[in-house]
């Protein structure tokens, strides 16, 4: 009888052990990084769904490589209705002009990785472009230019971070 309960418990703390040592990765692997799961600017705007035009004019203005670089970045990115509400033709007329086309997706863009909890203590940020992007708070909601309002805030990729806008902003003499 003695025999059978130090083999029971033999058995028990092999079973114990075996078990401890699959649930908890071992030093030598590493468990993933968050970042290292995420996708870079283009691919997460592209799983998203919602920025179909951006895709298609980030393609067009060349810059897929540029916003899949190491950055950081930070991107005010404006939704599919955001390029629909655009003036008729203003869009078929940038697409038709890489280089205005490059110029306005540049404006979105600003280097660095800022936050929601960051934006809203700012009064201005500069775009890549090279113009800056007015910043304010209204009533507890962030908008741009005074005209494009940030929807949605944080959305990560591994190269920085997109904040969705309802609204298309021009560079100053656009």
């Amino acid at each position: 009888m003695k025999r059978m309960v130090l083999l029971s418990l033999a058995a028990v703390a092999i079973v114990v052990s075996a078990c401890s040592s699959a649930a908890s990765p071992s030093p030598a692997t590493p468990a993933p990084s968050p970042s290292a799961a995420l996708g870079d600017i283009v691919a997460t705007a592209d799983a998203n769904g919602s920025f179909t035009t951006l895709i298609t004019a980030v393609k067009a203005a060349g810059l897929v490589e540029t916003l899949q670089g190491a950055g950081p970045f930070t991107v005010f990115a404006p939704t599919d209705a955001a390029f629909a509400a655009l003036p008729a033709g203003t869009l078929d007329s940038l697409l038709a002009d890489p280089e205005a086309l490059k110029k306005v997706l540049l404006y979105h863009v600003a280097s660095g990785k800022v936050t929601a909890d960051q934006v809203v203590g700012l009064t201005a940020a500069t775009s890549v472009e090279g113009s800056p992007i007015k910043i304010a708070v209204k009533d507890g909601k962030v908008y741009l230019n005074d005209s494009a309002q940030v929807v949605t805030t944080d959305v990560m990729a591994s190269n920085g971070v997109i904040h969705v806008i309802d609204k298309v902003i021009l560079p100053p003499g656009m």
